[in-house]
């Protein structure tokens, strides 16, 4: 038997005043993309904001719908907007942040599962990491480079990928 350690670091800042200019103004973005979200059944916006390469910032926001499943998180409305129009413009960082009037959040939210598997997914399409902002207005903010601090044993399968045709 070989025992394996696994081992994340992230920055912990106590405000958006304490971050650069560029992050300050991506978690505004963020903290703007909530106004679209579509949340009438969990009352819980989230809000992206993706930051490219060019200076292009994409905003998203959490889509539910009545039949569950149908419903998408924000970080997954921003990444496939990214990789429909605009996947030659590599993402520099992205960040989340969450509001709801049922309850305060004194800590940021996480992604799901299921995004952290896609932000994978766009790091490898991409060719490499980016800059993860987790936001909360009342609370820290915390930032992870690459989303394999949060997800050690993504999901990848090189076979799987479509091999051109000859």
């Amino acid at each position: 038997m070989t025992n394996h350690e696994i081992n994340i670091s992230f920055k912990e800042y106590n405000t958006v005043e304490d971050l650069n200019i560029s992050d300050k103004l991506l978690c505004e973005e963020a903290v703007k993309a909530l106004e679209s979200s579509l949340s009438p059944y969990s009352k819980f916006k989230v809000g992206t904001a993706v930051l490219l390469q060019s200076g292009t910032i994409l905003h998203a926001s959490n889509q539910e719908n009545v039949a569950y499943p149908s419903g998408l998180c924000a970080e997954r409305v921003a990444l496939f907007h990214w990789g429909t129009a605009h996947a030659n413009d590599p993402i520099v960082a992205m960040a989340v942040t969450a509001h709801t009037n049922e309850f305060e959040l004194t800590k940021p939210i996480t992604s799901c599962g299921a995004c952290l598997q896609v932000m994978a997914e766009c790091e490898k399409r991409q060719h490499q990491p980016f800059r993860i902002l987790l936001h909360c207005s009342n609370g820290p903010i915390w930032e992870v480079e690459g989303v394999q601090s949060f997800l050690p044993f993504m999901f990848f399968e090189d076979r799987l990928i479509q091999q051109p045709s000859l």
